[in-house]
């Protein structure tokens, strides 16, 4: 009896969650010996894509982390700016008893310059970390911070700052080591391999009646109702305005 393999709209899949999807697919259907069922050419040809799907993946895991850095970059920025329009407010304000401490950082910032959110992310981290060890070095600062109630935000500053370098780093020795692919043309390969794989299975299931095909099928139409139902989830997410790009990837247990 024909048995039918449901279909997903496999460009609507994320990089990282191809690679999963179709890994998932060829562990399933691989403890069913393709060989014994007749598909054993149209199952190799999905399987010999894994190393480069594999590839995808790992590049996709970077621009993964370049996303990141974006966000503590933005984040830093605003910490920056915001500790500068904190100084800048209370100077115009007639209480002398923060007047002392707001003339204390106004002569800090000099030193270290107000653009500091303008500088490259390098420039940018060498200028906070040295800004950070003139605080810590510098009683007075100390207090003139936490008299305006800034202390919260220099704080925030270091801890994102130091995740900043760390996350860049990882990057930067991470890109090094990651081979630069066209996921376009393997993702494009690989979808005909997948679509000649699902159509040789249908057909085998026709001409090969005394074989259990609708086994191996229920498991794959599984998996594949799965990820059909977060693409539907996630389109009615985006259709009512909310961010998915920042979503963890689809994936299963």
């Amino acid at each position: 009896m024909k048995v039918t393999i449901f279909r997903l709209q496999l460009n609507h899949l994320w990089n990282s969650e191809y690679s999963i999807f179709v890994s998932q697919l060829v562990a399933i259907f691989l403890k069913y010996q393709p060989e014994v069922l007749h598909l054993k050419k149209a199952f190799e040809r999905v399987n010999a894509l894994l190393p480069e799907l594999a590839k995808v993946k790992a590049q996709e895991l970077s621009n993964a982390i370049s996303n990141q850095l974006v966000e503590l970059d933005t984040e830093r920025d605003t910490l920056i700016n915001a500790i500068v329009a904190q100084v800048k407010t209370m100077g115009k304000l007639s209480l002398a008893s923060i007047a002392p401490h707001v003339v204390v950082l106004n002569r800090f910032l000099d030193i270290h310059g107000r653009d500091i959110a303008t500088a490259n992310y390098n420039a940018e981290t060498k200028r906070i970390n040295d800004l950070l060890a003139d605080y810590n070095a510098k009683p007075d600062v100390k207090a003139a911070v936490a008299a305006l109630n800034m202390t919260i935000l220099v704080d925030q500053l270091a801890t994102v700052n130091t995740d900043f370098a760390t996350l860049f780093l990882q990057r930067t020795n991470e890109t090094a080591a990651t081979e630069k692919v066209d996921a376009r043309a393997i993702r494009t390969e690989t979808d005909k391999a997948l679509i000649d794989f699902f159509n040789a299975f249908e057909f085998c299931s026709s001409e090969f009646d005394e074989l259990d095909y609708q086994t191996p099928a229920n498991e794959m139409n599984d998996l594949i109702s799965y990820y059909k139902s977060q693409l539907k989830a996630r389109t009615t997410r985006r259709n009512a305005g909310k961010e998915v790009h920042t979503e963890a990837p689809i994936t299963t247990a």
